[in-house]
């Protein structure tokens, strides 16, 4: 008599999910190189940067967005390793969409590479989420080891923001630069940045893509919490303050 055998189980069609949306058998196989998600408004930009990447043999482009919408679901379908997000967006800015990511994807690295500059924008951004901060000018070199170490699970900052960071820290955050940034929104922040670069209205709006009316209004907010009673008394301070920034 023939021993009884007992039938495996037939196999589940269902593929068992993350809760990031990842299958077990995406996880059971490691990936050659880290990917990446390139998010910024510039074309340009975003295909140089996407060659400089993919030259590396470790890191590869998965996926580009140009707005806060777009990057979410970018990072919904392509799952990368790391996202790198402009501060300049269309509609909702970075700083907003770094909330965004953080409050769906806790883990996911992310590191802010952007045109402006990292002692108004750095430590707000880290506050929202982002790993790390490195500005658009910088060296390539540079920029990849930014990529390696937020991938890595360390911060990234500049040697020189590290050490304002340190002394704002010790100062207890109370310098006159620190209550300017907190009385003003990220978009107000940007646009104060903007204006103590000598640009107009007209400027600051192709370069931000909004209209030249929600300009307006900004700055107009921006007096008001400012204490300014014309628009040049603020262009004036805008200078002397964004000078104060870069020394």
């Amino acid at each position: 008599m023939k021993p009884s055998t007992t039938p495996n189980p037939p196999k589940s069609t269902k593929l068992l999910m993350r809760h990031d949306g990842q299958t077990l058998a995406q996880l059971a196989s490691p990936r050659s190189k880290n990917r990446i998600l390139i998010v910024d408004d510039h074309p340009l930009f975003r295909h140089g940067i996407a060659d400089l990447i993919n030259a590396e043999p470790d890191l590869e482009v998965c996926g580009e967005a140009d707005n806060a919408p777009a990057a979410l679901e970018g990072i919904r379908k392509h799952l990368p390793d790391l996202v790198t997000i402009d501060i300049s967006l269309r509609g909702a800015n970075g700083i907003e969409l770094l909330k965004s990511i953080r409050a769906e994807h806790a883990r996911l690295p992310l590191l802010v590479l952007s045109m402006h500059d990292e002692s108004l924008f750095a430590l707000r951004a880290l506050r929202a989420g982002a790993r790390g901060y490195i500005m658009k000018q910088e060296a390539l070199d540079r920029v990849m080891s930014a990529i390696r170490h937020v991938l890595g699970g360390e911060l990234y900052v500049s040697p020189s923001m590290s050490g304002r960071m340190i002394q704002e820290f010790v100062q207890g955050g109370t310098g006159a630069s620190a209550s300017i940034a907190d009385k003003l929104t990220d978009r107000e922040l940007e646009i104060l940045q903007l204006i103590g670069h000598g640009h107009g209205v007209q400027q600051i709006a192709r370069e931000l893509n909004l209209s030249a009316k929600t300009v307006e209004t900004h700055r107009a907010h921006i007096k008001e919490k400012l204490n300014f009673q014309t628009a040049r008394e603020l262009a004036r301070f805008a200078v002397q303050w964004v000078d104060q920034q870069t020394v």
